[in-house]
């Protein structure tokens, strides 16, 4: 059904309006709500004409209007268009900046080993705090539906659930309406027993299915990723002679080559991410990798915006020169962002 821009404006905010309070909906209201700066009347008579197109009802005389099933159809497909355009354009998006970044990650590893003549690391960014930003339930087939989860950072995650019943279009329309109204924006610690409750009593019939959905939905917000680290400079720890004794040497070199290990660092200072600089230190001992005990680590925090996180680093003996490597990281931290908005 095509709306013009205006009755469509009306008929999203009388929607939207009755979700939220379950009340019928007046010209004043929208007259507020929306930022179409019309007279009552005007909207009173857009109104009557969203009620004789069979979108809105008057549920009685003199009251206002509520959204009708043919109206709720509308504003979910228009709804569900936008946000499944979204997902394609962000899934593009992600993918080209997702390979742009992995390539200058490791350019910045690569420029402070140079520069430093130390080993470096960097991690990828990890998004800290995840909340909701939409969810939308679409049909496999009768026994499965597919659960697309958007959450902070534009991170998209896909859940197959199966079902024991099969869902018409009707029921898979509320489903969504109730998901996105109830658990928008909402944080993991949000996602308590007793919001399930109210939601999955909302649902009916349907429960099993939205706690389902409610659980990969919670899932997504606290899974973690494989932690990407990228190295360079191994080479440099022989320039140093109190690092290359060969069991020395090749226990580093092991920890450069199996990442795994260089996880704790980056951890640690995400973890702490001193308030005043973002600089980490750890001499010796103090470094949570065994390996580097007769190093020096030196660790910054970037962030890339939407809570997106990582970490880079700068390894040498202890006798480094910590003004040249504290320096270089400050810069660095802060020219990241720039050159990921570049890229």
């Amino acid at each position: 059904m095509e709306l013009d821009e205006r009755k469509r404006t009306i008929l999203n905010a009388i929607v939207r309006n009755y979700l939220e309070t379950g009340e019928p909906v007046g010209s004043r209201t929208i007259s507020k709500y929306t930022d179409l700066n019309l007279s009552s009347a005007t909207i009173r008579n857009e109104m009557a004409d969203l009620e004789e197109m069979g979108l809105i009802l008057q549920p009685h005389t003199s009251a206002g209007r509520i959204p009708s099933d043919q109206g709720y159809r509308v504003y979910v497909d228009e709804m569900l268009r936008d946000k499944e355009k979204e997902v394609e354009n962000m899934k593009e998006m992600l993918l080209d900046k997702e390979e742009k970044l992995e390539t200058l990650l490791k350019q910045v590893a690569k420029t402070l080993a140079t520069d430093t003549n130390y080993a470096t690391m960097i991690s990828a960014p990890q998004i800290r705090k995840n909340k909701l930003k939409f969810i939308q339930i679409s049909k496999v087939d009768d026994e499965h539906l597919l659960a697309t989860i958007v959450i902070e950072g534009n991170v998209i995650k896909n859940k197959i659930i199966t079902v024991e019943e099969v869902l018409d279009d009707a029921t898979m329309l509320k489903l969504n309406i109730l998901l996105n109204t109830r658990l928008d924006g909402l944080a993991v610690e949000d996602i308590n027993l007793g919001l399930i409750a109210a939601v999955k009593q909302e649902a009916g019939i349907h429960s099993e299915i939205i706690g389902g959905v409610i659980d990969a939905a919670a899932e997504s917000i606290t899974a973690d990723e494989d932690l990407q680290i990228y190295t360079s400079g191994t080479m440099n720890f022989f320039k140093y002679p109190e690092l290359t004794d060969s069991a020395k040497a090749s226990e580093l070199i092991s920890t450069f080559e199996d990442t795994k290990d260089l996880s704790s660092i980056v951890e640690d200072t995400l973890s702490s991410d001193g308030e005043d600089t973002g600089i980490q230190v750890y001499i010796g001992s103090e470094s949570p990798v065994q390996a580097m005990k007769d190093c020096s680590v030196v660790t910054a925090t970037y962030e890339l915006g939407d809570g997106m996180k990582g970490t880079v680093g700068i390894i040498g003996p202890k006798r480094m020169d910590y003004d040249k490597v504290i320096s270089t990281l400050k810069n660095m931290r802060h020219a990241l962002d720039d050159l990921y908005k570049k890229n």
